[in-house]
C-alpha cells in the first residue's frame, strides 16, 4: 500500500515517498487574496465589518468600495480573468432572492449559502459554468439575515426530514454548494457561527464539506452535534493530478480524524463524513480507491457516525467549455463520445459514465466500503 506521492498545492509542487496515512504531513498554505473589495453596502452590516478587519489583522490591504459594483475583475482573456478573479476576495450583500431556500437532493433537504466561489483550482470544478461572471469568492456580510432565515425551514424538505432512518438528523442544511467554506474561513469566521447557531437546533442539522484542514478553531466550538463536518478525497493520482491550492490528502485525512476524535482525545466530537468525488476510473482504480479507504479506515477506527457519499463525475457542455478555458492543458478526460447524455428538467444536459461503467463502480465501492468502514453508512450514489 505504499505508493509516490507528488502533492500540488498552491501552484507548488512537493515530492513524498509516503503511504496516503493520517499522519499529519504539511498542511495547506491558508489563501490569501491579492484583492480584498469590500462594498458599500456590505459595510452596513456587522459581520461585513468584521470580514472587513479581519483581513486587515492579517495585513492584507482592504479595498473599500463606495457602490456595490465591483470592478477590475475582467482581464485581456478568459486566462487572465480567471487569475485576477481567482486571487480576489469580495465582501457583498447576498440578494434576497437567494436567501429563499431551494432543495439539494440528495445531500440535503436545503441549500444556503455562506459564500459563492472557491480558492480552490480543481480542474474538475462543479462550480464552472454555474455561476456568473469571473470566478471572485464572494462572501457574505448579512450572514444575520440568512441565518435568521433558516428556522422558518424547518420541518420541511425531501431528504431527512421524511426519512425515519435519518430522523435523527432533523431538517439538514447544506452549506458548502458554492464555496467551500474552511478554505475562507480564516477570513470570514461565517462557518464557526453557523456552527454555533445550529448547536440548540436539535430539530435541524448543518452540513459542510471541504478540501482543506485548518479545523483547530472548529475544534473548540459547542457544536452539540448538530453539524456534521464531510471531507472531500479522492484517490491519490486523481488529487495530484487535478486539484490544486488545496490540502493534501494525509493532511485532510488528519483534519478528518481530529474532527470526529472525542473531546477527551483533543478532539471536536463533530459526527463527520467522507465524499469520495469525483469518482473516476483510472487505472488501477481499484488500487487507488482501496488505499485511500485504508487511509481512512486506519484515521477513524474508534469513530462513532460516519456517513459515506459516492459521486461520479460528470460535466456539462457549459462546464466542459469553461475548465478548457481556465485549465487548457489539462489532461481530464471529458469525452462525449464515452459518456451517456441524461437530459433534466429544463433542458439540462450532463454526460454521466455508461450504465456497466457505473455498475462497476458503484458493486466494488459498496463493497469495498462495507469491509473497510463496516460501521459507515452510504447515504447515496449518484
Amino acid at each position: 500500500m505504499r505508493a509516490t506521492l507528488q502533492q500540488e498545492r498552491n501552484g507548488e509542487s512537493v515530492a513524498s515517498n509516503d503511504r496516503v496515512t493520517a499522519s499529519p504531513g504539511r498542511s495547506a498554505k491558508l489563501w490569501m487574496p491579492k484583492r480584498v473589495l469590500v462594498t458599500a453596502p456590505a459595510l452596513e452590516h456587522r459581520f461585513g465589518r468584521a470580514i472587513a478587519e479581519r483581513c486587515q489583522a492579517l495585513g492584507l490591504e482592504v479595498e473599500r468600495l463606495a457602490g456595490n459594483r465591483l470592478t477590475g475583475l475582467r482581464g485581456d482573456s478568459e486566462r487572465e480573468t480567471y487569475r485576477r478573479a481567482k486571487s480576489t476576495l469580495a465582501v457583498v450583500v447576498s440578494p434576497p432572492g437567494e436567501r429563499r431556500l431551494q432543495p439539494i437532493p440528495p445531500s440535503a433537504d436545503w441549500q444556503f449559502h455562506l459564500a459563492r466561489g472557491c480558492p480552490a483550482h480543481c480542474q474538475y470544478c462543479y462550480l464552472a459554468g454555474s455561476l456568473p461572471g469571473p470566478p471572485v469568492t464572494r462572501v457574505y456580510a448579512n450572514l444575520d439575515e440568512i441565518l435568521d432565515g433558516l428556522p422558518a425551514y424547518e420541518g420541511d424538505g425531501e431528504i431527512t426530514s421524511l426519512s425515519s432512518e435519518r430522523a435523527d438528523e432533523g431538517t439538514t442544511f447544506e452549506a458548502s454548494c458554492y464555496t467551500d467554506p474552511l478554505g475562507i474561513e480564516h477570513l470570514t469566521g461565517s462557518l464557526a457561527e453557523a456552527i454555533r447557531r445550529f448547536a440548540g437546533r436539535p430539530r435541524a442539522g448543518l452540513r459542510f464539506t471541504t478540501k482543506f484542514d485548518a479545523v483547530d478553531e472548529l475544534l473548540e466550538i459547542e457544536h452539540g452535534g448538530r453539524t456534521r463536518a464531510r471531507f472531500s478525497l479522492n484517490a491519490a493520482p486523481i488529487a495530484r493530478r487535478f486539484e490544486g491550492g488545496v490540502a493534501p490528502l494525509p493532511a485532510r485525512i488528519e483534519a478528518l480524524r481530529r474532527m470526529a476524535a472525542p473531546r477527551a482525545q483533543g478532539g471536536g466530537g463533530y459526527p463527520v463524513g467522507l465524499v469520495i468525488a469525483p469518482i473516476m476510473p483510472i487505472p488501477a482504480w481499484r488500487e487507488s480507491y482501496g488505499e485511500l479507504l485504508d487511509s481512512v479506515a486506519e484515521a477513524l477506527s474508534d469513530a462513532t457516525d460516519l456517513t459515506v457519499e459516492l459521486i461520479t463525475h460528470r460535466f456539462t457542455p457549459g462546464s466542459k467549455d469553461v475548465l478548457s478555458e481556465w485549465y487548457p492543458a489539462t489532461r481530464l478526460e471529458m469525452d462525449e463520445e464515452s459518456r451517456t447524455l441524461k437530459r433534466g428538467r429544463f433542458g439540462s444536459r450532463k454526460y454521466v459514465y455508461r450504465a456497466g461503467t457505473m455498475r462497476e463502480l458503484r458493486g466494488w465501492f459498496e463493497e469495498a466500503i462495507a469491509e473497510r468502514l463496516p460501521g459507515a453508512r452510504v447515504l447515496y450514489w449518484t
